[in-house]
């Protein structure tokens, strides 16, 4: 059985719609739902490792009720920013619930800055440092730092499978990538990337994510069989058909993809 990546929410920090916005994007996700993200999340339906999901929201019961889950086992967490780890005490509340003990894989700095800010989080979440990469099911998984502009530094995960080879990567939070931190991502089967814009036009200095243009110039260099443009904003709506090529799509809430097909 293959495993199977979910997007749960495919939003930037602010999700769509945001609440003080009437764009046309924000106006048409009150109304038809089309474009209501999300805050940016992954679940891996994987038959060895169970259910797997990457980032932890502030939206995160909202999603799993709408993707008719109740528990997920384990967490992978790109970085301690809220968009990412606000959900952690709801999905801590639902371990103790449950008498579950939760697994959260994370580099040791965000591990740090989760447990910090969420002190009790111990009691129900085992924390373990992801920094020397790890084993889950068949994957063999990595984390390493990448820039975040503006904001930072994010980390992105690989996945190599161990018997077939099949990779793939989440790097969701990044922009203006060096040599070395690109380097992961090169030759993949698929690669998850954030896109926020399709052209952000404030001071290159206060971004912190790529845009759909550079990150179609990043493919270029990378080579991916396949890409998926996830953590997106209230500037790109699913409604219109944009010219992406034939292997590039936009993340939709619920979108599936196998995990080692073709």
């Amino acid at each position: 059985m293959t495993a199977t990546l979910r997007f749960l929410g495919t939003g930037d920090a602010m999700g769509v719609p945001r609440v003080y916005c009437d764009c046309a994007v924000c106006t048409e996700a009150r109304a038809t739902g089309v474009n209501r993200r999300f805050r940016s999340a992954v679940l891996i339906d994987d038959p060895e490792a169970g259910h797997i999901m990457i980032d932890c929201g502030p939206d995160w019961g909202r999603m799993m009720e709408t993707a008719g889950l109740r528990f997920a086992e384990r967490m992978l967490l790109t970085h301690g920013h809220y968009d990412h780890i606000g959900g952690l005490p709801e999905w801590a509340d639902a371990c103790r619930w449950q008498e579950r003990r939760g697994v959260a894989y994370a580099p040791e700095v965000t591990i740090a800055e989760v447990t910090a800010r969420f002190p009790w989080l111990s009691r129900t979440i085992e924390f373990r440092p992801a920094d020397g990469g790890f084993r889950l099911g068949g994957w063999n998984v990595r984390a390493w730092r990448v820039n975040h502009g503006h904001n930072g530094y994010a980390h992105a995960y690989r996945f190599d499978h161990a018997e077939t080879g099949w990779s793939w990567a989440y790097c969701p939070d990044a922009i203006g990538l060096s040599e070395a931190e690109k380097a992961p991502l090169a030759g993949l089967d698929l690669l998850v990337l954030g896109t926020s814009f399709w052209h952000e036009t404030i001071p290159y200095e206060r971004r912190s994510v790529h845009d759909v243009v550079e990150a179609l110039e990043l493919l270029r260099e990378l080579k991916p069989r396949a890409a998926v443009f996830t953590h997106l904003s209230h500037d790109i709506d699913l409604t219109r058909r944009y010219e992406l090529p034939e292997s590039v799509r936009f993340a939709e809430t619920g979108l599936r993809i196998r995990l080692g097909d073709g």
